[in-house]
C-alpha cells in the first residue's frame, strides 16, 4: 500500500474520533474536535499531492478518496444535527447529494469510465470544511454564528449545483459510452457478414 492511499485510509479512521469528540461534553472538546477534523481534512490535500508527485495515482485511490471525504463531512454534519447546531433538512440535502454522487460513480465504474472531481465539487468541499469548523465553534464564539449560517447556505447551494453538474457529466459520458458500444457492435456485425460472404464465395468456387 502506497503513502497516498494510507493517508486516505487514515482519514477514514479519524471519522469515529471526530464524532466522539463532537458528541462528548467536556472542557475544550470543541477545540479538539475542530483540530482533529481539520487534520483529517488536510490529509485530502496531501494524499492527492503525493499521489501526483510520486506517480502513485491508482484506481483504488481515485475511488476511495472521494468516499473518505464524503464519510468525514457527512459524519460531522450528522453530529451537528444531533447537537442542534444545523437544521436537519439541510444535512439531508448535503448527505443525500453525497450518496447520489457515490452511486453515480459506482455505476460509471461498472460502465468502464470515471466521474472525476469537478471544480464545483472541490469548491463545495472547501466550504464544507470551513462551515463545519466555524459551526463547531459557535457555542464558544457566538459572534461567528452568522458566518456559520452563511457558509452552511453556501454548502447547500454548491451541493445542489455540483450534483446537477455531475448528473449532466454522467449522462453525457454514459451516452458516449453507449454510442461507442453501438459502433463496435456494428463493426463486428459487418465483419461477420463479410466473413460469411467470403465463405459463400469460396464454397461456390469449390
Amino acid at each position: 500500500m502506497n503513502l497516498p492511499t494510507s493517508l486516505t485510509l487514515l482519514r477514514i479512521f479519524f471519522i469515529p474520533l471526530v464524532v466522539v469528540l463532537l458528541l462528548t461534553k467536556g472542557e475544550n472538546m470543541d477545540l479538539w474536535a475542530v483540530g482533529v477534523f481539520l487534520v483529517a481534512a488536510a490529509t485530502d490535500l496531501f494524499d492527492g499531492y503525493l499521489a501526483r508527485k510520486r506517480s502513485q495515482v491508482t484506481t483504488v485511490g481515485i475511488l476511495l478518496d472521494p468516499i473518505a471525504d464524503k464519510l468525514l463531512t457527512s459524519a460531522a454534519f450528522i453530529s451537528l444535527v444531533e447537537l442542534q447546531l444545523v437544521p436537519a433538512w439541510m444535512v439531508v440535502i448535503i448527505v443525500g447529494r453525497e450518496l447520489a454522487i457515490t452511486g453515480l460513480r459506482s455505476i460509471a465504474s461498472a460502465e468502464g469510465f470515471q466521474l472525476r472531481p469537478s471544480e464545483l465539487g472541490k469548491t463545495k468541499t472547501v466550504f464544507q470544511v470551513v462551515a463545519i469548523s466555524v459551526i463547531i465553534l459557535e457555542t464558544r464564539y457566538p459572534a461567528v454564528e452568522t458566518l456559520g449560517t452563511v457558509l452552511l447556505w453556501m454548502v447547500v447551494l454548491f451541493a445542489v449545483v455540483s450534483a446537477l453538474q455531475y448528473s449532466w457529466l454522467f449522462r453525457r459520458q454514459l451516452e458516449s459510452r453507449m454510442k461507442q458500444r453501438e459502433v463496435s457492435r456494428s463493426v463486428e456485425v459487418q465483419a461477420e457478414e463479410k466473413e460469411h460472404e467470403e465463405k459463400d464465395v469460396a464454397a461456390h468456387r469449390s
